[in-house]
This record gives C-alpha cells, structure tokens and sequence, in this order.
C-alpha cells in the first residue's frame, strides 16, 4: 500500500492583521500627543487663520490673554487677571534689564481694534517688540 505523503507547505506571515495593528498603534500615538499638546493662553474663540501654527521657543514666552470688556480690555498676564495700567510693572518685573521677553497675545474675536491698540501701546512703551497675535487654525 502507498501512502501519500503530505507536501510541507512553507510557514508564511500574514502582513494584512500586521498592517492592522501598525496603524492602530499609529492612531494611539497621534492621538496621545494631541491630547498632550500645552496651551499657554485661556481659552477663548480666538479668529482663525489659515496659517496658524504654534511655534516652540527656547524661553517660555509670556501669554497674554485679552477679553473684550465694558470699561475696556479685561487682560490676563500669564492667566491671572491685571488691570491695564498695572500692565507696566508686571513686564518690568518680568525683564528687569535683560532682553525684552517673547509675547504670545491671544485676543478673543469680539476685541474690538481699539482695546487691542491700547495693549499693544502699551506694550510698546516698555520697549517690548517681539510679539505674536496668536490665531486658531481651521
């Protein structure tokens, strides 16, 4: 009696559950990192800009949070609340002498232009030129 032999079939990997799973961890860590991402002003509805992206500076930049109010400008320096003229002191203890610090604005988008004027006047009698009007993207 002849027995049949079975062939050996060579073991292979299947690549479509292993594709499965690369893009599942894929989407894990993308969605891990959105979830980690700082923001350093309050939230508001800020105007939105097509090319808005957040940049990363080596110094931790001052956030200025500026909300539209009935006797003017409502600011927050660093989110605590400040009154307009007390802005002066709280930039020059910030500096004291050394180079003007980095201003990350974020103004709501019911600021009217003339609020946000006064801020940056007076932003701009504490010698400080390096300031950025932050949007939120599409």
């Amino acid at each position: 009696m002849k027995l049949k032999r079975k062939s050996i079939v060579p073991p292979r990997i299947e690549m479509l559950p292993l594709i499965d799973i690369v893009f599942l961890l894929l989407v894990f860590f993308i969605y891990a990192m959105l979830s980690m991402a700082v923001h350093r002003g309050m939230q508001f509805d800020l105007p939105e800009s097509s090319q808005a992206e957040l940049t990363e500076e080596e110094e931790t930049p001052i956030s200025l949070s500026i909300r539209a109010g009935k006797a003017g400008p409502e600011i927050f320096f660093n989110e605590r609340p400040i009154p307009l003229l007390e802005l002066h002191q709280n930039l020059t203890a910030v500096h004291d002498g050394q180079d003007p610090p980095q201003i990350l604005i974020f103004a709501e988008k019911t600021l009217s232009y003339q609020q946000l004027y006064r801020v940056l006047d007076e932003l701009q009698k504490n010698g400080i030129k390096n300031i950025s009007l932050q949007a939120g993207s599409e």
